[in-house]
């Protein structure tokens, strides 16, 4: 690959040209799903084919783009209007956990029967899509299947918004470590084989426990439970080798990570801890982007045009402390980031606080040029083999 350039935003647009996969992390309500819409627009505006997922439920990558809704299927935007280069095309879709999951029961069932057995199973049906890391396993899933899907030069994926940035690369392990309860399938295989209850209990504390479990949950409950387990043991090492490979298509250099992060304190010490951890796992980081900063009105030159407006010495007095605030709300951010340069040895990118929500390309597009600059209006940049 081509030697990067120092300048984080150039380095950034020669990710958008190199990279395979460009996974965006961060806490939520940090504006992370509006920036890999962003990035993903501006990528398919240079020349390449761009698909952005996203696992989000509640439909903000739909909203950023436009539309009322997103299928579990690749959509194609029109994005005649703002002339891409040749070849650039952009495709979004949202990942339905559900069907992910369903399909991979199908590919690893030993059987027909064992397939069956596990996508009727009652116990499946309810927590299939709501099991804690479900949806970042299921990510990272789609993810190795998109990899492999030539139709796409970049897959930008937005990633499920989490209480902790790192959630998305260790929730796929405590997933895997509850489907390999080998503590749960002990308790549960004295009382119940191929879905059968064995009336007779090897010990006092088992019977007990038995009939603990029939008051608050019900046989019934517990027989698919059983069920489950025993039908899917024979899957586990299936998906433990997906996850695996998962890992390794992350470490590899067509790989790479974008933290997205806002300048409040909490969130920004939140992402140097992220980023620390991605370092110790060998993850490729190729950058930060801090959105929402607030400008500092006195750093800003003022405008020799237009004639100057009379106000009443109150509103002055108001006016002027608006400025204030404003000015120590700048000054407290540009503190905050600049302890977060020098804990990482990065330059963060800053996307300015938008005036209203983002709710389509054109205001995608207007994120894209806040981080980058203006797209020429003619002869854009295409894809460089290195």
């Amino acid at each position: 690959m081509a030697r990067r350039p120092k300048d984080p935003a150039e380095s950034l647009a020669s990710d958008l040209l190199d990279r395979r996969i460009l996974v965006v992390c961060g806490s939520g309500g940090v504006g992370k799903t509006t920036t890999a819409a962003a990035l993903g627009l501006r990528a398919a505006l240079l020349g390449r084919r761009v698909l952005v997922c996203t696992i989000d439920p509640s439909r903000r990558l739909a909203t950023s783009l436009g539309l009322t809704q997103l299928s579990g299927k690749p959509r194609v935007l029109d994005l005649r209007r703002f002339d891409p280069a040749k070849g650039g095309a952009l495709f979004a879709m949202t990942l339905d956990t559900k069907s992910t999951f369903d399909a991979l029961v199908r590919r690893y069932s030993p059987s027909d029967a064992a397939r069956k057995r596990i996508l009727e199973n009652r116990f499946y049906r309810e927590i299939s899509a709501a099991l804690a890391g479900s949806h970042e396993y299921m990510a990272m899933e789609k993810l190795l299947d998109l990899a492999g899907d030539e139709r796409f030069d970049l897959v930008v994926l937005d990633t499920p918004p989490t209480r902790h940035a790192l959630d998305f690369l260790e929730a796929p392990d405590r997933l895997l470590s509850f489907l390999d309860a080998s503590v749960l399938r002990f308790f549960l295989k004295p009382y119940f084989f191929a879905g059968r209850l064995t009336i007779k209990v090897a010990t006092k504390a088992g019977a007990i426990a038995l009939g603990l479990v029939d008051r608050f949950l019900g046989l019934d409950f517990l027989r698919d439970l059983s069920e489950f387990f025993l039908a899917f043991e024979a899957m586990y090492d299936g998906f433990k080798e997906r996850a695996a490979r998962v890992h390794a298509l992350l470490r590899n250099e067509d790989s790479a990570f974008l933290l997205v992060a806002s300048p409040a304190p909490a969130v920004l010490g939140e992402a140097l801890y992220f980023l620390r951890r991605l370092e110790e796992k060998s993850m490729p980081l190729v950058g930060v982007i801090v959105n929402r900063m607030h400008p500092d009105p006195a750093a800003h030159p003022r405008s020799p045009k237009g004639k100057p407006v009379r106000v009443s010495s109150e509103l002055a007095g108001h006016l002027r402390g608006i400025v204030r605030d404003q000015q120590a709300l700048a000054r407290a951010e540009a503190k905050s980031i600049g302890r977060l340069e020098v804990d990482t040895g990065a330059r963060p990118l800053l996307v300015p606080e938008f005036e209203a929500d983002i709710h389509d390309l054109r205001d995608l597009k207007a994120v894209g040029e806040s981080i980058f600059g203006s797209l020429p209006a003619s002869g854009r940049s295409r894809r460089v083999s290195s």
